[in-house]
């Protein structure tokens, strides 16, 4: 944490004054990490409608051309038809060109969706793949300071909702099934970036890479992270001055991994991004809990509670973060 507390906490802490010198620094960065550092002629960039990719496609397309930037989606049988839309969307706008791959034959060779639905229907025997929708959840509030703790939630056609705590087994073959998705998406990438000697371009912000929200060797895996330091709220200041669309802009953000639809804060973050990303800078900078809460509208101790389970979040996932031991 940094212990050097440079002004008053305030809901305004994270606005970035100078957008265009933050972009154009990153720009030179990202120009100078895959010109020159790691010696590639462009980069491939998978494009899946979020803000994310979004951001880091328009970036790439600044710093190396339009031209030398390849927009790759990679939809899959569970995906959202509004993924892809948007996705083209952005490119035409920044002029970049785009692929198609669609994954869903290898996850099947991989036996991403029976291992997952097999999971699924050892807690909820009535759950029928063909019909119904699933998704996993956290209930509990994140200021009570208690660990995660994941509900699978399934709906029937006629609108049934069926929820049910999952135990561990079946929470992690549910997770390792689905995390065939991002990485076979990051093969994909690869193949591509590597027919066409470019460097693979990662999408992760700030929260993903430090909260530990991403699939190690999956959308963990690329050559360089542009927006690796920056906060969610960050990411839409540089959408908004960047031009990316507004459809992708106002989208609400998804995990765009389960059939039923899932906001990555029930999936994973618990708390809005407006909220999460101005706690977690208070908790990075060492701001006493009760500074924080007053600017937020919360108890000191829910403040603490939150600072807990960052602290917990950010431990129990640092082997994702880990190179190989040797």
């Amino acid at each position: 944490m940094n212990t050097t507390q440079l002004k008053p906490f305030s809901k305004d802490i994270l606005h970035i004054e100078n957008i265009d010198a933050v972009c154009d620094s990153i720009i030179e960065k990202l120009r100078n990490d895959v010109f020159h550092t790691l010696q590639r002629r462009g980069g491939v960039v998978g494009i899946s409608g979020g803000i994310d990719s979004s951001v880091c496609m328009a970036l790439s397309a600044k710093a190396f051309g339009p031209n030398k930037v390849t927009g790759i989606m990679l939809p899959e049988q569970d995906s959202s038809d509004e993924s892809r839309e948007l996705a083209q969307e952005l490119a035409d706008k920044f002029g970049v060109g785009t692929l198609v791959e669609d994954i869903t034959t290898a996850l099947d060779g991989f036996g991403c969706y029976r291992r997952r639905d097999e999971a699924i229907s050892r807690v909820i025997p009535d759950f029928d793949p063909d019909i119904d929708k699933a998704k996993i959840e956290i209930k509990q509030n994140i200021g009570q300071n208690l660990p995660a703790i994941f509900s699978i939630t399934v709906i029937k056609p006629d609108g049934e909702v069926i929820s049910k705590l999952l135990p561990a087994k079946e929470y992690l073959q549910i997770v390792a099934a689905t995390n065939f998705k991002q990485r076979s998406r990051m093969s994909m990438l690869y193949y591509h970036a590597e027919r066409l000697h470019y460097a693979v371009i990662g999408t992760p912000n700030k929260h993903e890479v430090e909260q530990g929200f991403f699939v190690k060797y999956g959308d963990g895996g690329a050559d360089v992270m542009p927006i690796g330091h920056l906060y969610k709220t960050q990411v839409y200041q540089l959408a908004r001055y960047l031009g990316v669309p507004e459809g992708i802009i106002n989208r609400t953000p998804t995990t765009d991994t389960y059939t039923a639809e899932q906001t990555q804060e029930d999936f994973f973050y618990q708390l809005p991004f407006d909220q999460m990303d101005l706690i977690w800078y208070g908790w990075e900078n060492n701001y006493p809990a009760e500074e924080v809460g007053a600017v937020m509208g919360k108890s000191a101790e829910e403040i603490s509670n939150i600072y807990k389970n960052f602290e917990r979040k950010r431990k129990t996932t640092e082997y994702l973060r880990m190179r190989p031991i040797f």
